[in-house]
């Protein structure tokens, strides 16, 4: 965990906040008061973040009392555009619990409406560990009203990711399992480290996947397979994933433990010098077509494609290419 430490900016960026609730969680178990940020991000003065530029964060949690679960931390400089949502429960191993939960949704929303925004990475903090699915703790607690009424939250948070209208890239650099990987499908992209293990494990614990990967994974690999991996409850490693369509890419781990972050934020830089509204418009004709038969997928398409044409950045990308230079792309 040192290493770590030594590897992350200066106490005032997000990462290294949530750092310290993970260090507190081991060490302590009565959650620290986490000091909350007010207003809009803040610079970090320049500070190094690993792998990326300066980084900027902003608070969104109302309840103070309560640890750091998720956070959000946002790049600076040429990875300006690049958002990183991080997950850090040490415990419970960024367990789905109540208030990982409530953090969770709260930044998703604040996320929907931002046109700053151009990329989002969904990261772990936690070694070895992406998302490890439910609480079952949490869960044994509840009666039988109580635990359909969470998981339908839950599945509205996984459909509230899969809304937000900007790309989403799933780095997973450990464990994904249940609620984990189903968190993992609702983003348009993944990446994994060859080490990473994934499932859709719920019926080894008397379950089916409630919060849209029996919808999802199928969309996503076909059907049989998808089968084949619900029922069994099988778990498959970076590679097998990649050979079978459920992620990106799959790396090497390295000895940091986030080659997939890494290779998430290589990706994530890919689609940055694009044209936004062209970008955002581009993944909501893909995912409402594909709700759809063809050929209301292509008035979908056609619509989609209207409300590009007067773009400034469509114009610029017409310039750009008879001048024969790199187009400078606003959002507009």
């Amino acid at each position: 965990m040192a290493a770590l430490l030594r590897r992350l900016p200066g106490s005032r960026s997000s990462s290294s906040r949530c750092l310290v609730a993970i260090i507190r969680g081991k060490h302590d178990r009565s959650p620290g008061l986490m000091p909350r940020d007010r207003g809009p991000p803040q610079a970090a003065h320049g500070r190094p973040v690993a792998a990326c530029g300066h980084t900027s964060s902003r608070r969104l949690h109302a309840d103070a009392a309560a640890a750091v679960e998720v956070d959000l931390k946002r790049l600076d400089g040429e990875d300006r555009g690049i958002v990183e949502v991080l997950m850090c429960q040490l415990k419970a191993r960024n367990a789905l619990g109540h208030v990982f939960v409530s953090q969770m949704r709260e930044l998703v929303s604040s996320l929907s409406s931002d046109m700053s925004a151009r990329v989002v990475i969904f990261r772990s903090l936690v070694p070895g560990v992406f998302c490890a699915g439910a609480d079952l703790k949490e869960r044994a607690a509840m009666d039988h009203t109580e635990s359909d009424l969470f998981v339908h939250g839950l599945r509205s948070l996984m459909t509230q990711i899969a809304l937000l209208p900007m790309p989403t890239i799933a780095a997973m650099d450990g464990v994904a399992l249940g609620g984990g990987l189903e968190l993992a499908l609702a983003c348009d992209l993944r990446t994994a480290a060859c080490s990473a293990q994934m499932g859709l494990i719920e019926t080894t614990r008397g379950l089916l996947p409630g919060a849209g990967g029996s919808q999802r994974l199928p969309r996503m690999i076909g059907v049989t397979l998808a089968k084949e991996l619900i029922f069994t409850g099988k778990r498959v490693g970076g590679q097998t994933a990649l050979d079978m369509g459920l992620v990106n890419r799959a790396v090497e781990q390295n000895q940091s433990g986030d080659a997939a972050y890494r290779e998430a934020l290589g990706l994530a830089r890919e689609i940055l010098p694009q044209a936004p509204i062209a970008v955002r418009l581009a993944k909501e004709a893909i995912s409402r077509g594909l709700e759809v038969d063809i050929g209301s997928a292509m008035a979908i398409e056609r619509m989609c494609y209207a409300r590009v044409i007067p773009t400034r950045d469509r114009q610029e990308g017409m310039a750009a290419f008879i001048e024969k230079r790199a187009p400078r792309y606003t959002g507009e």
